[in-house]
């Protein structure tokens, strides 16, 4: 969206999200996701600290100080702070314990585990606090019941947006326009275009509320 409304007014960004899920390990996903944040961290935070010209303790400690403040960025709430910290936790054993390890595993169990990991850290991070995502969490690994009635009713009713999402999530589309030539591809474009301007709108007004994610942060 702000690629396509910096367009409108003459503005060129660059692309903040590579296909994310599709990383083989966690230091893969921060390349992927969220690039400017990433980017501005590490220019600003890491190499002012001296980023991986340090000694390893003190590339472990900047690497630790850089996602503490990236979870305080967040939120002033400890799940967020946990958020950092865990992220911070894994890029440090990526980097200096499971290294070998993961050039030894196929790309797709890399990418199942990693999509695991993120699955988690999405919990810590959109949770209200620190003990509701750890309960979460327990449940999401055997602790309960993993689905009650209400849960079944979201995931039937929303079965076309999750393989819309599942779609979205990985080249299939460029894959998919490379086969049209150009002249083709604008007049899927035309059509398409509307279409989904429609959809956009009708799923606005089913959800009246929906404040701004970044009014928390």
């Amino acid at each position: 969206m702000a690629i396509g409304l910096g367009g409108i007014f003459g503005f060129s960004f660059n692309e903040n999200f590579k296909y994310p899920y599709m990383a083989t390990s966690v230091t893969d996903f921060w390349r992927r996701w969220h690039i400017s944040l990433s980017s501005w961290f590490r220019d600003y935070v890491y190499i002012p600290l001296g980023g991986n010209r340090k000694s390893t303790p003190r590339v472990i400690l900047n690497l630790l100080i850089v996602w503490f403040l990236t979870g305080l960025w967040h939120g002033a709430a400890w799940n967020f702070i946990a958020w950092g910290v865990y992220y911070g936790v894994l890029l440090i054993l990526e980097k200096y314990i499971f290294k070998n390890t993961l050039e030894k595993i196929p790309n797709t169990a890399k990418r199942a585990i990693t999509m695991i990991i993120v699955m988690v850290g999405w919990v810590l991070f959109s949770s209200a606090n620190l003990s509701e995502a750890l309960e979460y969490i327990r449940i999401m690994f055997g602790g309960a019941r993993p689905v009650d009635s209400d849960g079944a009713y979201l995931f039937l009713t929303n079965i076309p947006l999750i393989l819309i999402g599942c779609f979205c999530s990985v080249p299939m589309y460029k894959k998919l326009t490379s086969i049209f030539d150009e002249n083709k591809l604008s007049k899927v474009k035309i059509i398409a275009a509307p279409l989904l301007l429609i959809i956009c709108i009708i799923f606005m007004i089913s959800e009246t509320y929906n404040p701004f994610l970044y009014f928390r942060f």
